[in-house]
């Protein structure tokens, strides 16, 4: 074999050397993107009428996993959670009402400590009553915003806070509906 065989062929190598290297960093960067995609997000289909008018039925959601790593869920936030009734499942509901408050539902509206919660991504009164309780440390208080076809807090009680997956974040499907949550300040 001559010397330009040789050369030829050792510029074989290191070319194919190259492009298994590139296909190898390619991929490990692939994984740990995916990984890191699955640590902090979490894609979630609405599913029923609860969340109605806010929210609706076939609607995609992506659900941030991380922001309550930093601080504590707020009232008006939207969650998604494993309700104490079916841990197996995953639900989205409003917080209402956290740790330490009073939550009372009468006359058609929400009182926390007595004073009538504004709620404005409500379409319609509630129509039930649930008498004065405390929210127990540690635990959220949460009801759907079509409150009278709703199965939550009122119904199966507070929401330990290690059931929580994460905020509601962004509405990616429908693309008409396409935007941030229906989260709410008060």
């Amino acid at each position: 074999m001559s010397y330009n065989q040789n050369l030829v062929k050792s510029r074989e190598s290191d070319k194919m050397k190259a492009i298994i290297r590139e296909i190898l960093w390619t991929i490990l960067l692939a994984l740990i993107i995916f990984g890191a995609l699955q640590v902090t997000v979490q894609s979630f289909r609405v599913e029923g009428s609860s969340m109605e008018p806010s929210l609706h039925t076939g609607q995609y959601l992506m659900v941030n996993k991380v922001v309550y790593r930093f601080h504590p869920p707020q009232r008006g936030e939207v969650i998604v959670f494993h309700p104490p009734i079916n841990p197996s499942r995953d639900y989205i509901k409003r917080v209402i009402a956290v740790p330490g408050e009073t939550v009372e539902v009468r006359a058609g509206g929400v009182y926390i400590d007595g004073i009538p919660l504004d709620e404005p991504y409500l379409g319609e009164p509630t129509n039930y009553t649930f008498s004065h309780q405390e929210v127990p440390p540690d635990n959220y208080f949460v009801l759907g915003d079509n409150r009278n076809h709703s199965s939550d807090s009122h119904i199966w009680g507070a929401v330990p806070r290690h059931n929580i997956v994460g905020k509601a974040w962004f509405c990616y499907w429908p693309v008409w509906e396409w935007g941030s949550a229906p989260n709410y300040s008060p």
